[in-house]
């Protein structure tokens, strides 16, 4: 196992799958801790190995763009004077976007994840950091996001 592969691994450990790859669990673990960058490192774990041409890889794409954009707005909450992290909005809105455009083709629900609520979340967050310039952070630890693993059926 290489040492990226390691690393990951661990972050998985202990999640409850809940009759899922236990990568796509872990991913919804780490989300709804505001873990963001372990999130897209497990989900991306499971894209890479199915590859480009799977049938679901647009949709982790867009799961993988979504916690990017949390990773920026993460960052630039916990950094907003920093020369780097200070300019994370902008760049947040643009994967925020680009999640919405990878999931929608994905009907209403996909994985047994609804893209409704899914698609909101990627939107109405890209639209508070538009109108406020990229200069207002509508992400706080206070007020995080919660996206719910479904069940398999």
């Amino acid at each position: 196992m290489s040492g990226k592969s390691s690393r990951i691994s661990v972050l998985w450990e202990g999640v409850d799958p809940r009759g899922r790859d236990v990568r796509y669990a872990a991913y919804f673990h780490h989300f709804n801790q505001g873990d963001y960058y372990e999130a897209h490192d497990v989900l991306e774990s499971l894209w890479l190995e199915q590859g480009r041409g799977a049938e679901s890889a647009a949709f982790y794409q867009g799961l993988i763009q979504l916690a990017g954009g949390f990773v920026h707005m993460r960052k630039h909450h916990e950094h907003p004077n920093h020369r780097v992290h200070g300019k994370r909005l902008n760049p947040a809105a643009r994967l925020l976007r680009l999640a919405e455009r990878n999931i929608s083709p994905y009907g209403e629900e996909w994985e047994g994840l609804e893209i409704g609520p899914m698609l909101q979340l990627a939107r109405e967050t890209a639209w508070k950091l538009e109108e406020g310039k990229f200069e207002k952070n509508p992400w706080s630890p206070e007020d995080k996001p919660e996206i719910q693993l479904p069940k398999v059926r």
